[in-house]
């Protein structure tokens, strides 16, 4: 089983309002991340809620997933990304993991992780845009220590620890955009 988990728990502070409910391209920025999981089948699907919760349940579709809600949002990503892993389920091998503000990624991007993985089982799988990194996929084994991380610290530090580890998975183009400022709505 693959699962995928969509962190949109935090409180955009750059951004200086609830930047997951901002509408790109017809829907609200979020929902891209979770199409993105959705569309490309995999077996479970979690978004991890914080702030502003109660609209984002509210205003997002989470077709064949559920969402669930981080206590402790405020503490950072970190936080969020341990709340999730411990939601999957028990027989779940690996964790495709999207960022709510990425309106870029698509089904086939999360697709090339999963095969990637089934192809050779490594304990990280991460895209390599042209321009750099993008979403990455955890392997179980890898999830004890992800959920120990702290702050604002993901999966990338795991990757910096441990660079023999990583498999990259090479895709044409720019990594898509981050939406972190209002500037960054019309680039994506």
């Amino acid at each position: 089983m693959i699962s995928a988990l969509v962190l949109a728990a935090g409180t955009a502070s750059r951004f200086g309002r609830t930047k997951q409910l901002e509408v790109v391209r017809g829907k609200p920025l979020a929902q891209h991340a979770i199409d993105a999981a959705a569309d490309a089948g995999v077996d479970e699907l979690v978004v991890v809620l914080g702030h502003d919760a109660e609209r984002l349940r509210n205003a997002l579709r989470v077709p064949r997933g559920r969402t669930i809600v981080n206590p402790a949002y405020r503490t950072g990503l970190a936080s969020s990304l341990g709340e999730g892993l411990r939601a999957l389920a028990p027989e779940s091998q690996a964790a495709v993991v999207l960022m709510a503000d990425q309106p870029g990624i698509a089904a086939t991007h999360v697709r090339a992780l999963v095969d990637a993985f089934r192809e050779r089982s490594s304990p990280i799988v991460r895209l390599r845009f042209g321009s750099g990194p993008g979403p990455a996929l955890l392997a179980r084994a890898t999830w004890a220590e992800v959920q120990a991380l702290e702050g604002d610290e993901g999966a990338r530090v795991l990757m910096e620890r441990h660079p023999g580890v990583v498999e990259d998975v090479d895709v044409a183009g720019d990594a898509p955009v981050d939406v972190d400022e209002v500037a960054d709505l019309d680039r994506a």
